[in-house]
């Protein structure tokens, strides 16, 4: 599981100076202060404002708009199941209802759970589906006995070994 840094000013103002001069900044600023911190620190909105020329208010409406700017770290696994059409058809919904009789809820991160669970609509893996980003790694034809293991903590690799 990730172990995120405490928060650095002089680190978060590194990242944002290494992106500023970017067209449309505020995102690409914003991922990598979460990708740093685990997070968007609250410390870092003012800095962003400053360096991007835009108000507080302008970078705290793009951090709170978007459901992946998280406002605090979370240090277990991440899954992020697709439940758009493609997975939807071959089963992802089986799989929600799995997790929900396991008692895994869905787009939450509890401050004392391992694993978090989050709905996104398509990866690009429509092919494969059912599928999933785990800690950013893509995971094809999942059925619950993969997806039990990946919540459990198992390696994603020895998981894509696993015969679906």
């Amino acid at each position: 599981m990730p172990a995120y840094p405490a928060w650095d000013a002089d680190a978060a103002r590194a990242l944002i100076a290494e992106r500023a001069h970017l067209d449309g900044a505020m995102l690409p600023v914003l991922h990598a202060l979460q990708e740093r911190f685990g997070h968007v620190p609250r410390e870092a909105v003012p800095l962003v404002a400053e360096a991007l020329n835009v108000s507080r208010a302008d970078v705290h409406g793009v951090v709170t708009f978007y459901h992946d700017f998280k406002d605090a770290p979370f240090a277990g696994r991440v899954v992020r199941l697709c439940r758009a059409e493609a997975c939807q058809a071959s089963g992802c919904e089986a799989l929600v209802d799995f997790l929900h009789g396991r008692g895994v809820p869905l787009d939450e991160r509890p401050a004392h759970a391992r694993v978090a669970v989050e709905t996104v609509y398509c990866l690009g893996l429509c092919a494969s589906g059912p599928a999933a980003l785990v800690d950013g790694e893509p995971v094809a034809r999942l059925d619950p006995a993969r997806l039990a293991a990946l919540c459990e903590g198992a390696a994603v690799e020895a998981v894509r070994e696993m015969v679906p």
